[in-house]
C-alpha cells in the first residue's frame, strides 16, 4: 500500500511540475506537442488540440515536449517561427523553464497552508508567529485512576484553557512547561477547559496530587505534540512564512552536502532514492494524514529546489543555457546542448543508483 501512495504523491508532484512548464508555454504563445506522464513506453495516449497526452509506464518522471526546445528538430518553417520556443524573447524562455519549481513551491505553500487549517502537529520548529497563532495541546494519555480521569478527562481531549486562582495559561502559552508549573503551583483544584473530538468544549475542576517520584503535583494527563491550527486568512499568511524557512533551510542543507561531494566527505547514507523515501511515506502513512501531507510539501520543496542547480538536463541547467546565450547575444552550438544534456542525465541516473544502493542496504 505504501508503495502505492508513494506512486501517486511522485505522479502528482511531477504533474503539477509538468503543468507550469505547460501552462506557461501555452500561455507565451508556444506550441506544445506532447504532455506525458511517467517515461516511454507508452501506456495511453490521445489528442486533444495540437498536444498529445501520454501516460507512460515508467513512473519515476514526466515531461513536455515543448516546440522548438530541442533544437534538433529539423528545418523550421516561417510561419512556425512565432509558436517556436528558440525564437521567444530569452526571459520567455526562462519563464517557461522556471514555470515548473515555482508550481512545485505553490503547491508546497497550499499543502502546508491546508496543514494549517487542519491542525499541524509542531513536530518541527516552525516558529509560527504569536500574533496570529492559536495553540491547543492535545492529550495522549489520560492515566488509569488519575484525578484527570476521576474528574471526567477523556484521552484525545484537547485542553484549550488551564488555570489555578489568577494564573491561566492558554493560546501560544499553553505548552507543556507551562502547564505543568500551573499544577504544581496550584492551590487547591485546577481548572480545565476542554474540547473533545466533535468539538463540544466542557469545563473541568480537577484535585492535583503530590508524586512522590516526580517531586511535583501532578493531574495524571501525558501532553503530546502541540497542534498549531489556525483561520483561513492566516493559515495562507503563515504558509508563506513557513514555506520560505522550509526552502532556506532545504537549500543550506543541499549545497552543503554538495559541498561534501565536491570535497569527497558526503555521506549518502544520509540522502533518500525513491526506496527510501518510500519508506519514509509508510512511516509518514501511518501516522495520519497531517504528517502525509507535510511530508508532500517537504518532496515538492525538495523536488524545486534539485530542479533548480545549475546542472545539464535539469531545469536549472537549461536556464544557465539561456542566460549565457543572452550575454553572448548568440545561440549555444545545438551539438554541444544536446551532448552536455546527455551527459548530466547519466550523472543523475548514476548517482540515482548509488543513492537506492544505499536506501536498499538501510533496509537489509
Amino acid at each position: 500500500m505504501s508503495v502505492v501512495i508513494f506512486i501517486i504523491i511522485l505522479a502528482v508532484l511531477i504533474f503539477v511540475h509538468e503543468l507550469g512548464h505547460f501552462l506557461v508555454a501555452k500561455k507565451a504563445g508556444i506550441r506544445v506537442d506532447e504532455f506525458g506522464l511517467g517515461f516511454p513506453p507508452k501506456i495511453f495516449a490521445k489528442k486533444w488540440g495540437e498536444t498529445t497526452y501520454t501516460l507512460n509506464a515508467i513512473p519515476f518522471g514526466g515531461f513536455v515536449k515543448i516546440f522548438g526546445e530541442d533544437p534538433h528538430e529539423g528545418e523550421i518553417n516561417e510561419e512556425d517561427k512565432p509558436r517556436n520556443f528558440l525564437f521567444k524573447p530569452k526571459w520567455v524562455q526562462a519563464s517557461v523553464l522556471v514555470a515548473g519549481v515555482t508550481f512545485n513551491l505553490i503547491f508546497a505553500w497550499l499543502c502546508i497552508s491546508l496543514g494549517f487549517m487542519i491542525g499541524l502537529p509542531a513536530f518541527m520548529d516552525l516558529n509560527v508567529s504569536e500574533n496570529s497563532s492559536k495553540i491547543n495541546s492535545m492529550y495522549v494519555e489520560v492515566l488509569d485512576g488519575s484525578p484527570a480521569q476521576l474528574a471526567g478527562l477523556v484521552s484525545g481531549d484537547k485542553i484549550t484553557q488551564l488555570s489555578s486562582g489568577q494564573n491561566i495559561v492558554e493560546g501560544t502559552n499553553l505548552v507543556p512547561e507551562n502547564v505543568r508549573k500551573i499544577i504544581n503551583e496550584s492551590d487547591g483544584e485546577v481548572r480545565v477547559v476542554r474540547m473533545n473530538s466533535v468539538g463540544e468544549i466542557k469545563e473541568y475542576s480537577v484535585k492535583p496530587e503530590y508524586n512522590a517520584e516526580l517531586g511535583i503535583k501532578v493531574i495524571g494527563i501525558a501532553m503530546g505534540n502541540q497542534i498549531i491550527k489556525l483561520p483561513v486568512h492566516l493559515a495562507f499568511i503563515e504558509g508563506v512564512r513557513t514555506t520560505w524557512l522550509l526552502i532556506k533551510n532545504t537549500t543550506i542543507g543541499l549545497l552543503g552536502f554538495l559541498s561534501d561531494v565536491v570535497t569527497f566527505k558526503s555521506d549518502f547514507s544520509q540522502v533518500a532514492g525513491p526506496v527510501g523515501i518510500a519508506s519514509i511515506v509508510s512511516q509518514a502513512n501511518s501516522s495520519g494524514f497531517i504528517y502525509l501531507l507535510f511530508l508532500v510539501a517537504l518532496i515538492s520543496i525538495n523536488l524545486a529546489i534539485i530542479n533548480l542547480l545549475p546542472f545539464p538536463a535539469l531545469d536549472g541547467g537549461r536556464l544557465l543555457f539561456v542566460l549565457i546565450e543572452a550575454i553572448i547575444g548568440r545561440p549555444i552550438n545545438p551539438v554541444f546542448v544536446r551532448w552536455t544534456n546527455a551527459a548530466g542525465f547519466v550523472l543523475l541516473l548514476i548517482l540515482m543508483v548509488v543513492i537506492t544502493g544505499h536506501d536498499i542496504l538501510k533496509l537489509i
